[in-house]
């Protein structure tokens, strides 16, 4: 037995027909169901909310909840806000480039292209404070997680008893680091 995918991720946002037109804009999704109730369905509840559902595509649904007669939405203060996030898939670099174009001709800050190695990404906020990320495969991407496979556990039981980075993938930013240590000292010497 098994779970087949996930049927819907769903976030609370400010105003639900902002949201809608914010994504259908900036990121080009399909708005395909509202639903709005008086009462909650599973704990009857009574808490008035309108639920809309947008297709980030190949129908994965990103959902919203604007919950009307309750306390104004925040973050978790505890978590730092890069942690908390969804990510997209686009299908490659010059499309992650196009929407990063979108995005900041329509204003929104974006933060990126960032090279994990296995993927690159970009990253902004939405109009409710929910950070999403768009990422395109890295053209080595299937033989670099075949690397990171063989070395998962063992990363886990490390982690776990020392709570220290191990350093099994290291591999993915030591040129990263590298390239910034370089340029450190290159303009250290100018």
């Amino acid at each position: 037995m098994k779970v087949e995918r996930i049927h819907h991720v769903a976030y609370r946002c400010k105003d639900a027909k902002e949201t809608v037109e914010w994504y259908m804009k900036n990121l080009n999704m399909d708005f395909v169901l509202a639903i709005a109730e008086n009462h909650v369905p599973s704990t009857k509840a009574p808490d008035p909310y309108m639920h809309v559902f947008l297709d980030a595509g190949k129908g994965n649904i990103l959902a919203f909840f604007e919950l009307p007669t309750q306390p104004e939405m925040g973050r978790d203060p505890n978590t730092p806000e890069w942690v908390q996030h969804i990510a997209f898939k686009v299908k490659d670099r010059e499309t992650l480039i196009q929407f990063r174009q979108q995005l900041k001709a329509n204003g929104v800050k974006v933060l990126g292209i960032t090279d994990h190695s296995l993927f690159h990404s970009i990253y902004f906020f939405d109009p409710n404070g929910h950070r999403i990320e768009l990422a395109c495969a890295d053209p080595e991407e299937a033989a670099k997680l075949k690397r990171l496979d063989s070395v998962k556990w063992e990363m886990l039981e490390e982690w776990s008893a020392t709570k220290r980075a191990p350093r099994h993938a290291a591999w993915m930013h030591e040129a990263e680091f590298r390239e910034m240590a370089r340029n450190r000292s290159e303009r250290e010497s100018e």
